[in-house]
């Protein structure tokens, strides 16, 4: 049961969210600072003393001094579905720099995200913060082009990883694929999908939330299970491939919405994530599979990515 175990360790980090983001504004007039924090509400029924927990993990800088809390409070938009959090700063002298450590997924989940936008004096700063990048500084310049390539691109690569439902959906590709030739097909078809749903949506009056985005994400997981395992000959798997990639799509709309950020370089990132993992997976299941065939390793790892899949559609579907 070697090939069970390794796959079942592979499944385990679905229990985290597919994606969990939030976001700040942080407005500075001279010494003084607002900010306002919004957060998905389904995060918080785990999060223990919220306000404290949640301030504890941000710092805003300037000149080597942390910015002093003044005033702080919390509390729920049900009706956007949203906790908003809000506290004014002062600094000990005007802000030319900031410094920002954000280490919010300590206190929610370790694929958090947040995007903190900084408004200094009309100029305009903005960060992406997560598990990988907890710390930056903002300058109040406009960024050259290379700095925002890179820093979008970068940020597309990570969201395409940032999630366990990504990545194992991405391993039931190189179980889907039974030749070389088509798991390139299948991981082009996937990614096409991907960025037509990423493309087309945010021109759409459809705003989708992001609890059916991540049943969705599990969903298309249960469902490449099924086709490997009840139809193992079936045609035209390239064409299921490209509609399930469209669910994966409506996450990278999200994600452009609340960043901003140019669908071009967000999207090429997050391409050459997924050809990467995609390669490494094919290559590590060739590898074992052949040595150990005896224990049918696609239909083992197929039965226990159907059942991570759907206890994911079901308990992201209730809440």
């Amino acid at each position: 049961m070697k090939v069970a175990a390794g796959c079942l360790l592979l499944a385990c980090p679905a229990l985290a969210h597919v994606m969990s983001m939030s976001s700040g504004d942080l407005n500075i007039h001279g010494t003084l600072a607002h900010y306002e924090l919004r957060l998905p509400l389904y995060e918080m029924p785990h999060v223990a003393n919220a306000e404290a927990s949640l301030f504890a993990h941000l710092a805003f800088s300037s000149g080597g001094q942390v910015g002093r809390r003044l005033t702080s409070e919390c509390h729920e938009e049900a009706g956007q579905g949203s906790y908003v959090c809000t506290a004014e700063y002062q600094f000990a002298a005007p802000v030319e720099t900031l410094e920002v450590e954000c280490t919010l997924p300590a206190v929610t989940v370790p694929n958090h995200v947040h995007l903190l936008r900084v408004e200094n004096g009309g100029k305009r700063d903005q960060a992406v913060f997560d598990i990988s990048f907890p710390r930056a500084t903002l300058r109040f310049r406009p960024p050259t082009a290379l700095e925002t390539a890179i820093t979008q691109a970068g940020g597309g690569a990570v969201r395409a990883l940032g999630g366990a439902a990504q990545i194992l959906f991405l391993v039931s590709l190189v179980l889907a694929a039974r030749s070389r030739r088509e798991l390139l097909l299948l991981t082009g078809m996937f990614m096409g999908g991907q960025i037509a749903a990423a493309a087309i949506v945010p021109r759409t009056a459809w705003q989708p939330p992001a609890r059916f985005v991540e049943a969705a994400a599990g969903l298309t997981i249960a469902y490449l299970a099924v086709e490997i395992l009840a139809l193992p000959k079936a045609g035209m798997r390239w064409l299921v491939v490209a509609v399930l990639g469209g669910f994966h799509g409506l996450y990278f709309a999200l994600f452009l919405r609340t960043t901003g950020y140019s669908m071009l370089y967000v999207l090429s990132g997050a391409a050459a994530a997924e050809v990467g993992v995609a390669a490494i997976a094919g290559a590590v299941f060739a590898y074992a599979g052949s040595r150990l065939a005896a224990w049918k390793p696609v239909t083992v790892c197929a039965a226990i990515l159907l059942a991570t899949g759907m206890a994911w559609f079901f308990v992201r579907l209730r809440g």
